[in-house]
């Protein structure tokens, strides 16, 4: 079985909750991240302990949603440089569609105090998504200039697209979510690499620095990585382009030939 099915095999075991109870209990925007590596095999004990403590978000009867993420950048990949030079005032830009429901955002992801990340988005049309719109430009100038006091860099175009499949778990009693994304796959024009499909990218979000999910991986002898998506695809999208930070996560999530 692919590691897409296994999680949506496992995401079928703990209870439901709506998008509007999701919405409602908070947009987590402000929020503490800590990513890791999660072998297929161990999905469904990660799951199926979670299950008390966590709700699987569904809509239309589905749980299992595919994403596609385009990032934009500058041509010598300045966001991309000040993640691996690991700088404090750094940011991403990107369009996230949510390919089951047609929606789409644009989003500015900047790192704040104390490594928390703050996320600000808005509606973005779908067919537009690998361009940056005037309006766009506008709420990105706004973000940083508000954050960073900063102007955006120029110019910029897409870099890289990422796509995968998500379950996104939400805990019952409190603002805590969990998203665990199978099949990546990274594109740019003239180039597409898929990762390897035995690990599951495991994501938990909070406002505080512990969650059920963080202890029951720790449990499980399964670590905090730094990683990101974005950094993963450029790594593997240009190649000879350094990329220390993630080499072996790298090693990890593609084959030798990508």
């Amino acid at each position: 079985m692919t590691a897409a099915a296994v999680l949506g095999d496992a995401a079928a075991g703990p209870p439901a909750i709506g998008l509007p109870d999701v919405l409602a209990r908070s947009a987590l925007q402000l929020r503490l991240d800590r990513k890791y590596l999660l072998p297929v095999p161990l999905l469904p004990a990660l799951v199926g302990g979670l299950a008390g403590d966590y709700a699987a978000l569904e809509i239309d009867g589905r749980r299992l949603f595919r994403y596609s993420s385009t990032y934009f950048d500058t041509p010598g990949l300045l966001t991309y440089r000040q993640h691996r030079q690991d700088r404090r005032r750094r940011f991403k830009i990107r369009t996230r569609t949510y390919l089951d429901s047609g929606s789409c955002m644009f989003e500015v992801k900047l790192n704040g105090t104390r490594d928390a990340t703050d996320k600000r988005r808005t509606p973005y049309e779908a067919a537009r998504r690998a361009e940056l719109t005037a309006a766009a430009e506008r709420f990105l100038a706004e973000a940083l200039l508000s954050e960073y006091r900063m102007n955006p860099p120029e110019p910029l175009g897409p870099s890289a697209t990422t796509g995968y499949r998500r379950v996104t778990l939400v805990q019952r009693s409190g603002t805590g979510r969990v998203t665990l994304d199978a099949g990546l796959v990274c594109s740019r024009p003239g180039r597409r690499v898929e990762a390897r499909d035995d690990w599951v990218l495991v994501e938990s979000k909070s406002a505080a620095a512990d969650t059920p999910a963080d202890r029951l991986l720790r449990r499980m002898r399964v670590h905090p990585v730094k990683i990101s998506k974005y950094c993963l695809a450029v790594a593997v999208l240009y190649p000879g382009t350094a990329s220390n930070p993630w080499r072996p996560a790298l090693r990890r999530c593609f084959a030798p030939t990508g």
